[in-house]
């Protein structure tokens, strides 16, 4: 029989670690969901201790899904386990993930603690976790650039302690496929109980190498878990790309002989709802879930695929969700068969009221376009729903521009239910729309991104608009959504404005928690 491939999903965690990709708790739990529908064995859902809305966002998805493990990361002190440990209660099954660095690097710069003391910090970490649950991960953070024989001596002591799942990260991405194969398996064979844990690998993608590296630890190095994101999401270049891993495992079974628990049919549904929600576009040509995976615009590929698929299509495009009929809906569909398709496509609501807000949204944006796809239903969901109760809401906008004139947009929005109106010049009508907005609320933020995306195919398509504010170390990214890109980028800044405001601060941990 073939091994189980363990997919563990840090989206929630290490991706959210991208600047300005941090998620409310309803965001995550939306998330979590979709997941759960992916069936991913382990969800990383937070690092407990971080923060109160983490903590709070942990317990939620702990207490919400019933098929996954849950996970909460934590440092190797008493204090985090803890926390972990009351985030995760009602879980159906529950891990503790605690970590700490190894690297001599890390320890004589960061940590300040001699080889000894996180020896020993190690060891207690572990047993303290134990005595709180019974599945325990332990990544020595950096592990990649750790001495061998000292890290030989550490993960023999967790294991020893009760350890469960052994992880070795490449938390900086400077491994390259070969070596880091060989580095774990040259750990497994050193390590006398290293048959008392499953073996796990965490890839970053620095350079471009997360996925190649993460399967060359699992065939050559013997890993049985993967830690990974959708859509690659994570700090500075990334992580391991879930889809790229799940994919890769099960298109060439031959090679790596492994079973997977995933149902790769929710693949682009995720994928879409983690983009959207995040604010990430992603790049068309992305494997997998890049609008142009499977399209052939050579001739010669064109021809092969019509006469016989698999001449140049090694997947099937429906097997990771992609469908050639695309329209589901328009104008004259019921509220039950929006409600289904919500269901399809892994946007679970929470309430009654919410599905009539989204409903309601849905029937304004039929009478404006003449097709809905499932991009815009999952934006509609995504972007209008899930800042609802928000400080501020656009009302109108109306902006004037013309050859040899300078634009001039006016605006009306609510803050805190009050409504404000705002006037402006600018370059362009966004520009102008903008201004007219921070005219009024004078955040003094600094943009540090605008991007627009179409989300579906025509000039008749909605534009989705990211736009990234920085102000007091603090970056956030709001989203938008409307056939008219003037419209939708007011809607993005006045999203990205309500994050700023957001009285939920994330406490940057020890390390970022970048394992």
């Amino acid at each position: 029989m073939a091994d189980q491939l363990i997919i563990f999903d840090t989206t929630l965690r290490d991706g959210e670690q991208s600047p300005g990709a941090s998620m409310t708790k309803d965001e995550k739990l939306r998330i979590a969901r979709q997941l759960e529908r992916l069936k991913v064995d382990v969800i990383e859902a937070g690092f407990a201790a971080s923060s109160n809305g983490d903590f709070e966002a942990v317990q939620a998805i702990a207490q919400a899904i019933k098929d996954s493990t849950i996970c909460s990361l934590s440092r190797a002190n008493d204090r985090d386990i803890t926390r972990a440990a009351e985030a995760l209660k009602g879980a159906n099954r529950a891990r503790i993930h605690t970590f700490i660095a190894t690297s001599p690097l890390h320890m004589e710069k960061k940590l300040r603690m001699t080889p000894e003391q996180v020896l020993e910090q190690s060891r207690l970490s572990v047993r303290f976790a134990r005595n709180l649950c019974e599945d325990v991960e332990f990544s020595p953070e950096d592990g990649y650039r750790s001495e061998p024989d000292f890290l030989c001596r550490v993960l023999e002591a967790v294991i020893a302690e009760g350890a469960t799942t052994i992880n070795v990260p490449d938390t900086v991405g400077y491994a390259v496929p070969e070596l880091y194969g060989t580095f774990l398996k040259n750990l497994r064979e050193r390590i006398p109980n290293s048959d008392k844990a499953i073996w796990s690998v965490h890839c970053h993608n620095d350079l471009g190498m997360a996925v190649a590296n993460s399967l060359a630890g699992v065939k050559i190095g013997g890993a049985r878990q993967v830690e990974c994101t959708i859509n690659g999401l994570g700090e500075r270049a990334g992580n391991c790309s879930l889809e790229e891993v799940v994919m890769a495992v099960k298109t060439r079974k031959d090679y790596f002989g492994l079973d997977i628990n995933i149902d790769t049919q929710h693949i682009l549904a995720a994928s879409r709802m983690v983009s959207q929600t995040t604010g990430f576009v992603v790049q068309p040509n992305k494997a997998v879930v890049g609008a142009n995976a499977f399209a052939h615009a050579s001739g010669i590929h064109q021809d092969g695929v019509l006469k016989a698929r698999d001449t140049y299509e090694i997947m099937r495009a429906e097997d990771v969700g992609w469908s050639a009929n695309k329209i589901v809906l328009g104008k004259l569909s019921g509220r039950n068969a929006f409600k289904q398709r919500l269901l399809e496509l892994g946007a679970q609501l929470e309430s009654e009221a919410e599905i009539n807000l989204a409903f309601t949204r849905f029937k304004e944006l039929a009478d404006r376009k003449s097709e809905i796809f499932d991009e815009d239903i999952l934006a509609l969901v995504s972007v209008d729903v899930a800042h609802e109760q928000e400080s501020y809401r656009l009302v109108s906008l109306r902006q004037h521009s013309e050859t040899g004139e300078r634009p001039h947009a006016e605006v009306i929005f609510t803050a805190e239910g009050r409504e404000v109106r705002g006037e402006a010049d600018g370059n362009g009508p966004v520009d102008a729309s903008l201004k007219a907005i921070e005219s009024q609320v004078n955040s003094g933020a600094e943009m540090v991104l605008y991007s627009v995306n179409a989300i579906s195919g025509s000039t008749e398509s909605q534009g989705e608009v990211t736009v990234r504010l920085q102000n007091s170390g603090r970056v956030v990214n709001g989203v938008g959504a409307d056939p008219d890109i003037v419209v939708a980028s007011a809607k993005a800044y006045l999203s990205a404005l309500n994050k700023l405001r957001s009285k939920v601060e994330r406490v940057a941990a020890q390390g970022g928690g970048n394992v």
